[in-house]
């Protein structure tokens, strides 16, 4: 069974660097609209980034990184991932590459044990340990006063052209613009000393392989360029739900040594 300890909250600030294309539904396009809107918030209409893109995607770079996880699942298509069937090592058929392929168990696994896994039967679940927030525009009143025919965004016009033919096939794609600053919010499960440290230690990895890749669509093509600035940690033991203890601000701003001691006393004094 496993047993919480209490939690922590890192918070912060992403800065867009280049445009940010998070793509919305297309159901309800107009004439003359845009080919590819971005996902806004239904009540405010700005655009915002969904917690799930953020877990995704470092999800995604967490798996690259580790060397010795195999994609034992299918997910149709023929995409293929890594996800442990089970808190305990096992092996599942993965039938893209029709074999069966090892893992180490969710609760024994960084990814899983970080991001959760749906186990392969009743009772083997993993709930993730870090939850993701969704990422709230911080400086509309800058970007509202960019004049680009949006609100709050910006048309992006691309042209495919035909190797052959040299025929064009025009398009526009919406973008959240260059400066754009989004507050984000991560909160992580603390069960046992034994795994915090590479948890923190993963979840700081994640991080800083994002500013070198991209968030959202079409970062091939320069959009996506994100910065991470960590702007608050704060620990909270499971007596502060009690109202027993009080919550713990740490005074460094970074996942590095001192955090995790500092985090380690709170939690395991």
């Amino acid at each position: 069974m496993r047993k919480l300890t209490g939690k922590i909250e890192i918070s912060g600030e992403l800065e867009c660097l280049t445009g940010l294309h998070i793509g919305a539904s297309k159901e309800n396009i107009e004439i003359g609209a845009l080919d590819s809107p971005v996902v806004r918030d239904p009540k405010s209409n700005e655009p915002y980034i969904p917690g799930s893109s953020l877990k995704g995607k470092m999800r995604a770079l967490l798996e690259k990184a580790q060397f010795n996880l195999f994609p034992n699942r299918d997910g149709g298509s023929g995409i293929n991932r890594h996800e442990c069937g089970d808190w305990n090592p096992g092996e599942s058929t993965n039938k893209n590459y029709g074999k069966k392929m090892e893992y180490p168990g969710a609760l024994h696994c960084p990814v899983c044990r970080l991001f959760g896994s749906t186990g392969g039967g009743e009772g083997e679940n993993y709930p993730a340990r870090a939850k993701f927030r969704d990422l709230a525009l911080k400086n509309r009143d800058e970007l509202e006063k960019i004049d680009t025919g949006l609100f709050l965004t910006e048309w992006k016009f691309e042209n495919g052209i035909d190797r052959i033919t040299s025929a064009a096939n025009p398009r526009n794609i919406e973008r959240v613009p260059k400066g754009a600053r989004f507050d984000f919010s991560i909160l992580l499960d603390v069960e046992d000393k034994k795994t915090f440290r590479g948890d923190i230690e993963n979840l700081k990895l994640c991080m800083r392989l994002l500013e070198d890749d991209a968030l959202g669509g079409h970062g091939s093509r320069g959009y996506g360029q994100v910065k991470l600035k960590i702007t608050g940690i704060k620990a909270r033991p499971v007596d502060f739900y009690r109202g027993s203890a009080e919550e713990r601000k740490c005074e460094n701003r970074e996942l590095g040594e001192k955090t995790i001691e500092e985090l380690e006393k709170v939690f395991w004094p």
